[in-house]
């Protein structure tokens, strides 16, 4: 039974062993039968990991909004993007402001954020370049603006701000858009 084994592991191995080779039909069978299970057993256990890694790879990622259903979400309560998650019935758990949102993500209770993008871009760039990756697109476009009183002053040095930022490139960091 041993030189039988052996055969056989050679014969996967290296493709033959001339020298040692069943000689009864019991042994040939034999033989046979271990090469083909010895096959068929490693087939499984190569099968069972790459299924592993597959859905490992598959449950780590997120590309889209349709991949956050089966994740832990935040957003916070009362907002565009709260409802915007409960339009698509998406579970996610609300808090109170976007720090308590990002130490419940930074403490590994959610798996994603759904908030406004400058802000996330930001906190990317930032404080979560580490742990933080924005993926997807924009699921849901807002503008922005900045409310100044009539004729203030501020009014033309802000805008030149902004052209600048957006000139140099400097606007995706803080704004997460692209600077066009």
């Amino acid at each position: 039974m041993i030189s039988a084994f052996w055969w056989a592991l050679n014969l996967v191995v290296n493709g033959g062993f001339e020298e040692r080779v069943p000689r009864s039909v019991f042994g040939r069978l034999f033989g046979v039968l271990l090469v083909v299970s010895s096959l068929f057993i490693v087939s499984l256990v190569v099968a069972e990991v790459t299924v592993t890694l597959t859905i490992a790879e598959i449950r780590n990622s997120v590309s889209s909004i349709n991949d956050l259903h089966v994740k832990s979400v935040g957003t916070t309560s009362g907002t565009t993007a709260s409802g915007y998650l409960d339009s698509r019935d998406l579970r996610h758990h609300g808090y109170d402001n976007i720090e308590t949102l990002l130490a419940a993500f930074e403490s590994d209770e959610l798996d994603a954020v759904v908030f406004d993008a400058p802000i996330l871009a930001y906190y990317a760039n930032t404080q979560g370049c580490h742990t933080a990756q924005i993926v997807g697109p924009v699921v849901l476009r807002e503008n922005y603006g900045i409310v100044l009183p009539p004729n203030s002053p501020l009014a033309e040095p802000l805008n030149q701000s902004l052209l600048r930022l957006r000139e140099d490139g400097s606007y995706r960091k803080w704004f997460g858009v692209r600077s066009s």
